[in-house]
C-alpha cells in the first residue's frame, strides 16, 4: 500500500530542512588577495570560491570553514591551469570537507615550511578535504639546503589526487604524510592518480618523492592509501617511498626508469601489491625493500632494475637486535608471493648484515614467485642466515644458491608482451596444487594519461647537447657574450679559427655546447679570473678547442670554468672534448675546473684532451667538507686523456659524513696518460687523485709517470673500488684505506704494474 501523502510531507519536510543551507551557498568571484580577505572568514558550506585567471604574487591562501559531504566549501581557478600563483605563495586548508582545484604553483616558493599544507597550524587540521588536479612546477628555495615540503598531509580522510608535481630541488620530501599529532595518526588518506615526475639526484639525504610518517612516530599506524600513482625519474635519493608508519596500502603505482626503491623503513604491517617498477637498464633502478614486521608484498611486477645493495631490485634487510625505534627492525612474518622479477640483476636477502645488523630475517615466506634473468645470472645474494625464512613453489630460469635450492624449480623460460606491455611466460607455470606462479597476468599498468592534469604536459626537463640548431659564429665581428646571449638552450656554437683574448666573464645559464670549427683551430683565452661560470639553468660542452691561461690576470685560484661560487639550485653537465688545455701558469694554483659549494653536477665528462702546465687542479668538487653527506658531483669521467706538468690533482673529490641515502659519486678514470702530475708543494693531499668517500671508483689501462700516488679513503656504504691494468712508473702504487671499518681495505687491485 502506498501513502502519497505521507511521502509528499517528507518530501516537504526534507526541501524545507534543506532550504537555508542551499539559500545560503554563495559564489565569489575573487580578483585580489584583499577580495579574497574580505570574504576568507565568512565561508559557508556549499560556497564555491572562483579566483581569476591571471599571476597571484605572493599569494598566501588560508581554506577555512565547515563544509558538508553534500555541501563543500570549493576554492578552484577560473579555468583550471590558468591561474599561476608565484612568488612566495602557499595554500593551507583547516576544517571539513574542503575543494580545491586548478591552481598552478611556479616560479617561486613557500615562505613557509610547505607548498600545501592540510593545516592551519599545529592545533587546526583539515578533515575529509580534498586538493586534485594541482601543479607544483620547480617551486623551490632557492637555498638548496633549505628543507620545505611540497604537500604536508595532516587531519585524517583527506585526499590528494591527480596532480603534477614536477622538479623539487630542494631539500624536503616531495609529498610528506605527518603523523605527529594523535589526530594525523590512522588518518585513512588517499593519495591518487599523481604525476609525480623528474626530480634530479640531490647528492645527499633529504631527496624522497613520499615519506608516510617518521621513525618517531613509525609504530602508529597510519591507514595512508597510496594508489594509482606515476613516479617518472624520481632520483632524489636511494628511497623514492619511504614508509614510516604501519597499515598503509600502496597499490597499482608505476615507478618508470625511477633512481631508487620503494622502501618499508619503519611501521609494521604494510601492503604492497599491484606495483609496477620498470628500470629500463638505468642505473640504481631499484625496487622493493624490506623492513620490519608483518610486511606483505604479493602480485608486484619489477622488470630491467639494475640497482645493488640497499638499491637493489629486491631487498630482505637485516636488523639490529633490540634496535632504536631509528635503526633497522628485524624483518619478521613477511609475506613475499605471488612477485614478478624479469631482468633484475640483484636480489639482496639479509642485507646490510655486519656487527650492528646481526638480525636475520625470520618467521618469513617467499613462495609462488617468478624469477627471469635473460642474461642466465642468478640475481641472489645472501650476507647472514636465511634459514627461517621459507621458500617455497618458486620458479627460476637461473640456478640459485644452495640455501635456496628446496624452493624453487628451474625451468627454462620464454618471454612474451602482453597487451598490458608487461612480459609474462609463454606458458603459464603453477604449482602442483594449481596456485598460479608470479604476478597475476591481468594485472595492469597504469598509463602517464590517466594521472596528472590533462592541461600540463609531462615533459623531460632536460635539454640535450646539441639537440638545437647550429650557429656559425665569426669572433672577429662578434663577442662570444653576444653569441651566448642569442642562442638557445640545446644550441651548437661553431667557431672560426682564430686566436681571440675574451675580456669578462662569460655566464652560462643555459645548455650550448661551443665547438671549433676546425679542431684545435680555435684558441680561447680570458682576462678575467675566469672564462665561463655555469650559472642556474646552465650546462656546457667544449670541443675541439685550445683553452689558454697566457693572459689571465696574476692571481691565484683562477679557474678556465668554474660554477656559481655558491647558491646554486639546479644541477649542471659540464663535458670537455678534444680540447688542448695549457698555460695555466701565470700564478700558483690555477685550476681548470672548480665547484661552488652547493653546485651539484649530474654528470662531468672529460674524452681526449691533453692538459699541460698546470699550476693547481683539474678538477676540483671538494667544498663540501662539514660531514654531512653532500657531495658536488654525481657521474666524473676521464677518459683518453694526456695529463703533463700538473701542479695539483687531476680530481680532488669529497663526500664526508655517514648517511647511506646516496648512490655516488660515481668516478671513472680510464686509458689516461699521466706524467708529472701531483707534486706541487701546495698540493695538500699529495696525491695525483683524490677521492674521499666516492662509492663507485673504476681506474683502469692507465700509464702513470713520476707522479704522486692515487690516494683513496672509504668511508660509509660499500664502497666498490676497483684499480686494474694500469702502469705506475717511478709512481707510488695506490694508497687505500678504510677510515670508518677496521681491517684492510675492500678495494681490488688487479693486473696493475709497478716499476720503481
Amino acid at each position: 500500500m502506498r501513502y502519497p501523502y505521507l511521502s509528499l510531507t517528507l518530501l516537504m519536510s526534507a526541501i524545507l530542512l534543506l532550504a537555508p543551507s542551499i539559500a545560503s551557498a554563495e559564489s565569489y568571484y575573487i580578483d585580489s588577495k584583499q577580495a579574497y580577505a574580505d570574504i576568507a572568514d565568512g565561508l559557508q558550506a556549499g560556497d564555491t570560491v572562483i579566483l581569476k585567471n591571471g599571476v597571484w604574487q605572493d599569494f598566501e591562501i588560508l581554506l577555512e570553514g565547515e563544509g558538508t559531504e553534500q555541501s563543500p566549501i570549493t576554492l578552484k581557478a577560473e579555468k583550471s591551469g590558468e591561474v599561476i600563483l608565484s612568488g612566495q605563495s602557499n595554500l593551507r586548508l583547516s576544517g571539513k570537507y574542503l575543494v580545491v582545484s586548478g591552481l598552478v604553483f611556479k616560479d617561486g616558493y613557500t615562505p613557509t615550511s610547505s607548498v600545501i599544507e592540510f593545516r592551519k597550524d599545529k592545533d587546526n587540521y583539515a578533515y575529509h578535504s580534498r586538493v586534485t588536479e594541482i601543479v607544483i612546477d620547480n617551486y623551490n628555495n632557492p637555498d638548496k639546503q633549505e628543507s620545505d615540503y611540497w604537500v604536508a598531509l595532516y587531519g585524517k580522510h583527506n585526499r590528494f589526487d591527480h596532480s603534477h608535481l614536477v622538479g623539487k630541488r630542494n631539500r624536503g620530501v616531495t609529498l610528506a604524510v605527518r603523523l605527529n599529532h594523535e589526530n594525523s595518526q590512522e588518518n585513512y588518506h588517499q593519495i591518487d592518480h599523481n604525476y609525480f615526475g623528474y626530480r634530479p639526484i640531490f647528492g645527499s639525504n633529504g631527496g624522497e618523492t613520499i615519506r608516510i610518517g617518521t621513525s618517531h612516530y613509525s609504530l602508529s599506524d597510519s591507514f595512508t592509501l597510496v594508489e594509482n600513482n606515476v613516479f617518472e625519474h624520481t632520483n632524489g635519493e636511494v628511497e623514492i617511498i619511504s614508509v614510516k608508519s604501519g597499515k598503509n596500502t600502496l597499490k597499482g603505482n608505476l615507478f618508470l626508469e625511477a633512481r631508487g626503491t620503494l622502501t618499508l623503513r619503519h611501521g609494521n604491517g604494510n601492503i604492497i601489491e599491484e606495483n609496477v617498477l620498470i628500470g629500463n637498464g638505468v642505473d640504481h633502478t631499484g625496487g622493493i625493500r624490506v623492513i620490519n614486521k608483518d610486511q606483505i608484498i604479493r602480485n608486484n611486477y619489477l622488470e630491467g632494475l639494475t640497482g645493488f645493495r640497499f638499491g637493489s631490485g629486491f631487498t630482505v634487510m637485516n636488523g639490529v637486535p633490540d634496535s632504536p625505534i631509528n635503526r633497522y627492525h628485524q624483518v619478521e612474518n613477511a609475506v613475499i608471493e605471488n612477485n614478478t622479477f624479469i631482468n633484475v640483476e640483484h636480489m639482496q636477502l639479509a642485507a646490510g648484515s655486519d656487527a650492528e645488523r646481526s638480525a636475520v630475517p625470520i618467521s618469513s615466506q617467499f613462495t609462488n614467485n617468478l624469477i627471469v634473468n635473460q642474461n642466465g645470472q642468478n640475481p641472489f645474494t645472501i650476507s647472514d642466515d636465511v634459514s627461517e625464512v621459507r621458500f617455497a613453489k618458486n620458479i627460476s630460469n637461473t640456478q640459485v644458491p644452495s640455501e635456496l635450492k628446496n624452493g624453487f624449480t628451474i625451468e627454462d623460460i620464454a618471454l612474451e608482451r602482453n597487451e598490458n606491455d608487461l612480459l609474462f611466460p609463454a606458458k603459464a607455470f603453477s604449482t602442483k596444487n594449481g596456485t598460479d606462479v608470479g604476478a597475476s597476468r591481468s594485472l595492469k599498468k597504469i598509463s602517464k594519461d590517466e594521472v596528472g592534469v590533462s592541461w600540463y604536459p609531462k615533459l623531460s626537463p632536460l635539454v640535450e647537447f646539441d639537440s638545437g640548431k647550429t650557429r656559425h659564429i665569426n669572433l672577429s665581428t662578434q663577442s662570444l657574450s653576444e653569441a651566448i646571449q642569442q642562442a638557445e638552450s640545446g644550441d651548437t656554437l661553431l667557431l672560426e679559427a682564430g686566436d681571440f683574448v675574451i675580456p669578462k666573464l662569460i655566464p652560462i645559464d643555459k645548455t650550448l655546447s661551443i665547438k671549433a670549427k676546425n679542431a684545435q683551430q680555435t684558441r680561447l683565452s680570458c682576462e678575467r679570473t675566469a672564462l665561463f661560470e655555469i650559472q642556474d639553468g646552465g650546462a656546457l660542452k667544449l670541443d675541439g678547442l685550445v683553452l689558454s691561461g697566457a693572459n689571465s690576470p696574476d692571481s691565484a685560484n683562477n679557474a678556465v670554468v668554474r660554477t656559481q661560487k655558491w647558491g646554486m639550485i639546479e644541477n649542471y653537465r659540464f663535458e670537455l672534448h678534444n680540447s688542448i688545455v695549457e698555460n695555466l701558469d701565470i700564478n700558483h694554483s690555477f685550476h681548470f675546473f672548480v665547484s661552488g659549494k652547493g653546485a651539484f653536477a649530474d654528470h662531468i665528462h672529460i674524452e681526449n684532451n691533453q692538459f699541460k702546465s698546470v699550476t693547481g687542479d683539474i678538477i676540483q668538487l671538494n667544498k663540501e667538507i662539514e660531514d654531512l653527506g653532500i657531495y658536488n658531483a654525481e657521474y666524473i669521467t676521464f677518459h683518453q686523456n694526456q695529463f703533463s706538468d700538473i701542479a695539483g690533482a687531476l680530481a680532488k673529490v669529497y663526500r664526508g659524513g655517514t648517511d647511506e641515502s646516496t648512490f655516488g659519486p660515481h668516478f671513472l678514470f680510464t686509458d689516461n696518460q699521466v706524467s708529472a702530475t701531483g707534486k706541487g708543494k701546495r698540493n695538500k693531499e699529495n696525491a695525483s687523485v683524490y677521492l674521499h668517500g666516492v662509492q663507485q671508483t673504476h681506474i683502469a689501462n692507465n700509464l702513470f709517470e713520476n707522479s704522486a700516488p692515487i690516494v683513496i679513503e672509504h668511508t660509509v656504504g660499500e664502497p666498490q673500488t676497483l684499480i686494474e691494468n694500469n702502469t705506475f712508473k717511478a709512481t707510488e702504487s695506490p694508497n687505500i684505506v678504510e677510515l670508518r671499518v677496521d681491517g684492510p681495505h675492500t678495494a681490488r687491485l688487479n693486473n696493475n704494474t709497478v716499476l720503481n
